[in-house]
């Protein structure tokens, strides 16, 4: 592992200095936060590309054989290396996402109706350098490693001619920002807010025979985009009107992915892992007192409460699975924490790896993540595609990083945009409950999305 210490810039400021590289990826801890949102990275030009359509894997577009967790497990093998210490802690390594649909990879769950095919069921990239910034500290760490060299000098040689480039690129100023669009998009649905009342009611129904305790039930928001439409533009504007601890820019093949999310799904840190779900809204007031007023009554709300522990309780059940007996444990239940536009209730559930398993085996056993699909999860899926009829691709699923160490760390995929083929794409959801009320669940899916709509009219430079 080679690195060098550069003068500290703002991570979209330094994108922008990439900006044209293949693969360009943005991790993008763009709300600073006690417990997440300490850094972030940004990687581009991958020597390789993994992705996995239905149960098929591909490296460089070539098939691999075998199930697609396995055969990523195969591609990263090669580069197994320990992390140097002192850095933060992705240090080179696959950047990329895994499609909500991809859990159907892991269980029997009934396929959607419809899907508009923009995403793969997942894509990683394999970045040789990344540029890591400390938040906390405030310093900005070139990494590199030398790969797909495996000789010493050969990768030697390979770290340091990328080492260089990384420097001469982001000393150069910054180009010009561009101008998002200047008008509102038009905005169209899969549901009408009937029909969404009516998706409600039928979640009820399920509840009252005793198929599940609670399912997440989402919109899916599309418009066309205007000619010329800049993604990286409306990025920069996005993370301005919405700042998030997991907040992600990358450039795929096919589509754009733009996320806000303030969803921590999985981190592996050595042994030590961690899920932090969000269940529980209230919408931000612009009056303080009403403000505080809103984030008491969501801590103190009966309903948005039980919804949470569920979840948790589901996630203890998952990380069980695949943890050490006795050492999944909740360190955190319900806590309020505030973002750009709403309150959350957010809780952590933590838990030691068993020994025997890497990453990979953790996310098979707990994806997708409960806090978006509800309890039992299986069968909230079923209900989830049978109520939705569109397939969800990559809103949520997992956006994030596996490092060359085995360590990972995901969000949820929520407050996410995709772009492609002349259009955008989000998907905003609740959770429904046997105390829902289908109003109040329809406005909540509205509060989610409306900083995101807000992101595309705004016509000044971030």
């Amino acid at each position: 592992m080679w690195s060098r210490l550069v003068p500290p810039l703002d991570p979209a400021a330094a994108a922008a200095r990439l900006r044209g590289r293949p693969g360009l990826a943005l991790l993008d801890s763009a709300m600073r936060h006690d417990a997440v949102g300490r850094s972030s990275y940004l990687a581009a030009d991958p020597f390789g590309s993994f992705r996995v359509r239905g149960n098929q894997a591909f490296w460089n577009g070539d098939p691999v054989p075998g199930a697609p967790l396995d055969a990523l497990r195969a591609v990263l093998a090669p580069f197994r290396s320990a992390p140097q210490p002192g850095l933060p802690p992705f240090q080179g390594g696959a950047i990329g996402y895994v499609a909500y649909d991809f859990g159907a990879n892991l269980e029997r769950v009934a396929p959607p109706a419809r899907r508009a095919g923009l995403t793969d069921d997942m894509a990683f990239n394999l970045y040789a350098s990344v540029v890591a910034f400390d938040h906390r500290a405030g310093t900005c760490h070139l990494i590199a490693t030398g790969f797909p060299e495996t000789g010493p000098g050969a990768r030697a040689r390979k770290a340091e001619a990328d080492l260089d480039a990384l420097e001469e690129a982001l000393g150069r100023p910054e180009p010009a920002a561009e101008p998002a669009p200047v008008a509102a998009l038009a905005w169209r649905s899969n549901f009408t807010a009937e029909r969404y009342a009516l998706a409600v009611e039928r979640v009820r129904d399920y509840i009252r025979a005793g198929d599940i305790y609670q399912a997440n039930i989402a919109q899916r928001f599309e418009a066309a985009l205007p000619p010329g439409f800049d993604a990286f533009a409306f990025y920069r504007h996005l993370r301005a009107r919405n700042p998030a601890p997991f907040a992600a820019y990358l450039e795929c093949a096919g589509v754009t992915v733009a996320s806000s999310s303030p969803e921590r799904f999985l981190r592996l840190d050595g042994r030590h892992v961690e899920t932090r779900p969000i269940k529980g809204t209230a919408p931000r007031a612009a009056d303080p007192a009403e403000d505080r007023a809103r984030a008491e009554a969501l801590v103190a709300s009966a309903k948005e409460r039980a919804e949470n522990v569920m979840i948790v309780d589901l996630l203890r059940n998952d990380l069980s699975r695949i943890c050490a007996p006795h050492s999944v444990a909740v360190p955190s239940l319900c806590g309020l924490e505030t973002y750009a536009g709403v309150h959350h209730l957010v809780s952590a559930v933590t838990g030691t790896l068993k020994e025997g398993t890497d990453g990979l085996d953790l996310l098979a056993a707990t994806f997708p993540g409960g806090s978006i699909t509800g309890a039992p999860k299986l069968r909230a899926m079923d209900i989830i595609t049978e109520i939705e009829g569109d397939a969800r691709e990559l809103y949520c699923g997992a956006i994030g990083w596996i490092g060359f160490d085995g360590s990972l760390d995901t969000s949820i995929a929520i407050r996410t945009v995709l772009i492609g083929e002349g259009r955008a794409v989000l998907q905003a959801g609740g959770g429904v409950t046997l105390l829902s009320d289908p109003e109040a669940e329809y406005r909540e899916t509205l509060t989610k999305a409306e900083r995101v709509f807000s992101a595309f009219a705004s016509g000044e430079a971030p």
